[in-house]
């Protein structure tokens, strides 16, 4: 009789793998073992595969994309694990097997939960999830300043341990856009910097301008109110570049706000790497929307303040494993999306960091007490973030931030009307040209 065989084949780059506060190979028996609370332990960004013969778990942090297929076999089944779909799909090719492709058949790893697979080919295996990030909700008093202070004081841990980790003459990036997230991180970079005894001059603020978007002047005056205009650079771009079907082809996703957001963030990554070829590491703002639940209500019909303030974590990951909408191949909330940031600075060589992704931070803002501190009142509850941020970048960096309206980072680049005619808002459209790469 032939030997069933199994195989496990791992494209991950496990260079990208930042594991602060353990060796890859702790983090990766903490994974082997299951236990939720083991892997909560783990620090830093992470894709991790572990197996124990026919036992194989997998765990990611939110700001890495982790995906898999199972490929069947006549000698064993085949578990094929990578970051993009277009890797999955170029391995089955090498090997004979893209005849059982179809992107609808991978399977994204849910950020903040261990999956478990067993290495048959019949019957198909149904994966396990156990979550190991449950963060306790409403558990701050409703006062404005001890949450603005734990919340950013968790942001400045975060942003402190990811700068001991570069080296100390390589530059550092902000994706700058003036509002409240990226002004946030710019502040308390520049601030854990000094403190460090670490280089400001080494911290720039890049702020992608089309030449007639609203962002580019907002930095300006942001920074200039600090007394910090030195540190902005502008990145400029031109609309022709904005080419959506390569969008789509390097996020690998087709939901219409996340290709907008993703297309200047193509932009403005290919700017910095045309102006600074051998420059590696930015820092965003990416996360902190979904933390203090800052998305209009009245622009998903799903929505409800009732089902925004009492869901956990649902802007981050979506309705939850299990529920009607989840998607298998895509996930939900920021777990999904998150894409739009990790896919086009990767596609243009850097190395980014989301600081408001971090499990601590999201678990100081899954404990404000939303719905005491809103009222039920949907604008109480949009007001909420400018006031949190603010407060505890004072008590933190002690400078005075200043607050913008929300805008979209796709709104703020260019007017809204240009970004129209480059992206219109076709959702079929964009599936239908994600589908047809692989025909």
């Amino acid at each position: 009789m032939d030997q069933y065989v199994e195989q496990l084949v791992d494209l991950l780059d496990p260079a990208l793998n930042s594991v602060l506060n353990m060796s890859l190979e702790e983090a990766r028996r903490r994974v082997l073992a299951g236990s939720p609370e083991a892997v909560r332990e783990i620090d830093g960004s992470f894709a991790l595969i572990a197996r124990d013969g026919k036992t194989v778990r997998l765990a990611r942090s939110m700001d890495w994309p982790m995906r898999y297929f199972l490929a069947k076999r006549e000698a064993g089944p085949a578990l094929v694990v990578a970051e993009r779909i277009d890797a999955i799909h170029g391995w089955l090719k090498s090997e004979g097997l893209a005849a059982q492709f179809h992107p609808s058949y991978t399977r994204m790893v849910p950020a903040h939960h261990i999956v478990e697979l067993q290495l048959i080919g019949c019957p198909d295996p149904a994966p396990n999830y156990t979550r190991f990030f449950t963060p306790k909700r409403n558990k701050f008093p409703a006062d404005l300043d001890e949450i603005g202070r734990a919340y950013l004081g968790a942001l400045a841990d975060e942003i402190a341990k990811w700068l001991r980790a570069v080296p100390e003459r390589e530059p550092v990036g902000v994706c700058f856009s003036g509002g409240i997230d990226s002004g946030a991180v710019f502040l308390t970079t520049y601030s854990v910097m000094r403190k460090l005894g670490l280089n400001p001059s080494r911290l720039k603020a890049f702020t992608l301008s089309f030449g007639d978007g609203p962002d580019l002047e907002q930095a300006r005056t942001f920074l200039a109110k600090l007394g910090l205009g030195l540190f902005l650079e502008p990145i400029e771009a031109d609309l022709s570049s904005l080419d959506v079907a390569e969008t789509i082809r390097v996020v690998e996703d087709y939901k219409p706000l996340d290709i907008e957001a993703a297309s200047m963030g193509l932009a403005l990554c290919r700017g910095i790497r045309a102006r600074y070829p051998e420059w590696k590491h930015l820092i965003d703002g990416d996360g902190g929307d979904e933390n203090l639940k800052d998305y209009p209500i009245e622009e998903n019909p799903e929505l409800t303040i009732r089902s925004v303030v009492n869901n956990l974590m649902l802007y981050q990951e979506g309705w939850g494993v299990g529920r009607f909408k989840h998607s298998l191949t895509y996930t939900g909330g920021l777990s999904r999306s998150y894409a739009r940031t990790f896919a086009p600075g990767r596609h243009c060589g850097f190395a980014g960091f989301s600081p408001f992704t971090r499990p601590n931070v999201i678990e100081v803002a899954e404990g404000i007490p939303f719905t005491e501190l809103s009222g039920m009142s949907v604008e109480k509850l949009y007001a909420l973030k400018g006031e949190i941020v603010a407060r505890g970048v004072k008590a933190i960096t002690g400078l005075d931030m200043p607050v913008f309206p929300k805008r979209r980072f796709q709104h703020g680049a260019l007017p809204v009307d240009a970004l129209r005619q480059r992206l219109p808002m076709r959702e079929a459209d964009y599936r239908s040209q994600f589908l047809a790469l692989y025909p």
